[in-house]
């Protein structure tokens, strides 16, 4: 038994030996602080990631459709200024100017000044004497509209067509952001 016992402490100071010549110079140094590194008592602070799908700050306050010119995204914003649906649209050639707006109008069905039958229209707005508003293709297509047209149809699916329509009823606020 005590040759057992000593063969298992030799081997365990063996492998502990081998262990502390493998181990790196640096391992129990403190880590530097880059003198461009912001003073944070020793801890970094990651800086938070923006929601890529958070209402833009710049878009008021309350019940509202908002819609990123730029982004080409809409939002459904309730009172309490929480999304309740956001989703990519289509824009046509003629666009709304940054502002906020009213709806002005509303459609059923009809056909698009690019000849394309559409569905749950809602105007909001008009830029060069041409009618700005959301509206879905009847055969849910959004592809990109002809540059050369003359049209203000922001295209979304026939789903958020239909929410767009339940939400936004004539008198409904429409703000628009770059």
């Amino acid at each position: 038994m005590a040759a057992l016992t000593a063969a298992a402490v030799a081997a365990v100071g063996f492998l502990a030996y081998q262990a502390s010549a493998n181990v790196p110079d640096n391992l129990g140094a403190k880590p530097k602080v880059s003198s461009s590194a912001p003073a944070t008592g020793g801890h970094a602070r990651a800086k938070p990631k923006k929601n890529p799908l958070a209402v833009p700050a710049a878009s008021g306050t309350g019940t509202r459709v908002v819609y990123a010119l730029g982004e080409r995204r809409v939002w459904l914003v309730d009172a309490k200024n929480k999304s309740t649906r956001t989703f990519k649209v289509m824009p046509s050639a003629v666009s709304a100017l940054p502002g906020t707006y009213r709806v002005t109008s509303r459609s059923g069905r009809v056909t698009g000044s690019d000849g394309v039958p559409i569905e749950h229209v809602v105007r909001f707005a008009s830029n060069d004497d041409v009618a700005i508003g959301f509206s879905a293709a009847q055969d849910g297509s959004m592809e990109s509209p002809d540059p050369t047209l003359k049209a203000g149809g922001v295209r979304m699916s026939r789903a958020d067509g239909n929410a767009v329509w339940t939400f936004a009823t004539v008198g409904a606020k429409v703000v628009v952001v770059r």
